[in-house]
C-alpha cells in the first residue's frame, strides 16, 4: 500500500525513499500521467509542449514561476498594491515598488527587504508624464528591462450624486485612473517586446459591473478599464505581450473605507456575497501572479472578478 501511495503521488515532488523512487522519472513525463489525453494530443506538437509545461510547473516550487522577471506595480505601498508586489518578489520576481510619498516608498520597500526579498521603490505620481518615465526607464536601468506592470494607481476623490459631479472631478479621476494606465502601457510596450514579450494587469473594480452607491465616476472609469484591455488585446498579441484585468469586490483597505464605515451600503454588500466576509488584499495577489506567469500564457483580454461571488456577469 506504501509503495503504491508513492507511485500515485510521487510525480508532484520527487523526493521520497519508497521502493517506487526508481519508477518516478518515468511517472513525471506527459504519456505517464496523461495516457488517454497524451494518446489524443500526441501529434499536436503544442499540446505536448503544454502539457510538458505543466508537468514541469507542478514539480517546482513557487519561487521560480516568475524568477528574474521585472515587475513595476503602481501605487503598491499599501493595500493591495502592496500585496500584489510582495507575492511578485515572492514568486522569484525582482519588483519596483512606487506611490506618490516617498515616506510610504520607504517603509513598504524596507518592509518586504526584511523578507528577502528583490524589492526597490521610487516616487511615482502617475498623473504626471515625466513620473511614469522616469518610473519606466528607472526599472530598465536597474534591472535591464520591464516583463511585467501592474497598473493598479486609482483616485476618488468624490462621493455623491452623478448628476452633481463638477467638471474637475471627472477629469482628475479619468486621467488618473484611465489614461495613466493607457499612457503606461504604452511606455513598456518597446521594453517588453525586447524581452520576448510580458504579462499587464490592469487592477479594475466590481464596480465596473455593479457599481458602488455615490461612486458614479469612479464606476464609469472601472468600467472603462475592461474596454481599454479588450482594445490592446489585438495590437499587444502580436507583440507576445497578454493584458489583463482584475476587479477586486470589496477589500478592506483604506481606500474602501468609506464604503464599509457606510451601514447601508455595507449591509447591501454583504447580502450579495456567497462567501461570507469582506475580502483582504492577499486574495488578490494570487490571482495577479498567475495572470503573469506561464501558467496563464493562454490568457489574455480577460477580466477576473475577486469579490466573493458578488454578481457581475452572466
Amino acid at each position: 500500500m506504501m509503495q503504491g501511495l508513492g507511485c500515485n503521488h510521487c510525480w508532484i515532488n520527487c523526493n521520497c525513499s519508497l521502493p517506487c523512487r526508481a519508477e518516478c522519472k518515468k511517472r513525471t513525463e506527459p504519456e505517464a500521467m496523461f495516457p488517454r489525453a497524451f494518446s489524443s494530443f500526441a501529434a499536436i506538437p503544442q499540446a505536448r509542449q503544454a502539457m510538458s509545461r505543466f508537468v514541469r510547473m507542478n514539480a517546482t516550487d513557487s519561487k521560480s514561476r516568475l524568477a528574474n522577471k521585472v515587475a513595476v506595480v503602481t501605487a503598491s505601498t499599501e493595500g493591495i498594491g502592496f500585496a500584489i508586489a510582495r507575492r511578485l518578489a515572492q514568486d522569484g520576481a525582482h519588483v519596483v515598488l512606487s506611490s506618490r510619498k516617498k515616506a510610504n516608498v520607504d517603509r513598504a520597500v524596507a518592509e518586504l527587504q526584511t523578507e528577502n526579498l528583490s524589492v526597490s521603490g521610487l516616487v511615482c505620481h502617475v498623473g504626471k508624464a515625466e513620473d511614469r518615465k522616469r518610473l519606466i526607464e528607472t526599472a530598465v536601468e536597474r534591472h535591464g528591462g520591464i516583463d511585467i506592470l501592474v497598473s493598479n494607481a486609482a483616485v476618488n476623490p468624490y462621493f455623491g450624486s452623478i448628476l452633481d459631479t463638477p467638471g474637475e472631478v471627472w477629469d482628475k479621476i479619468l486621467d488618473i485612473n484611465v489614461k495613466a494606465a493607457a499612457m503606461l502601457v504604452q511606455s513598456v510596450v518597446p521594453h517588453m517586446e525586447k524581452r520576448g514579450g510580458g504579462a499587464i494587469v490592469l487592477v479594475s473594480s466590481i464596480a465596473a459591473y455593479s457599481p458602488f452607491p455615490g461612486l458614479g465616476p469612479y464606476n464609469v472609469s472601472k468600467t472603462a478599464l475592461l474596454g481599454l484591455v479588450r482594445n490592446f488585446v489585438p495590437e499587444l498579441s502580436s507583440r507576445k505581450i497578454r493584458i489583463n484585468c482584475l476587479a477586486p469586490g470589496l477589500i478592506e483597505t483604506k481606500f474602501s473605507l468609506a464604503l464599509r464605515e457606510d451601514e447601508a451600503t455595507l449591509e447591501k454588500t454583504m447580502e450579495s456575497l456567497r462567501i461570507q466576509r469582506i475580502g483582504v488584499p492577499s486574495d488578490c495577489s494570487g490571482i495577479v501572479s498567475f495572470l503573469c506567469s506561464p501558467d496563464a500564457d493562454y490568457i489574455t483580454g480577460e477580466t477576473i472578478v475577486v469579490a466573493g461571488g458578488a454578481p457581475s456577469r452572466l
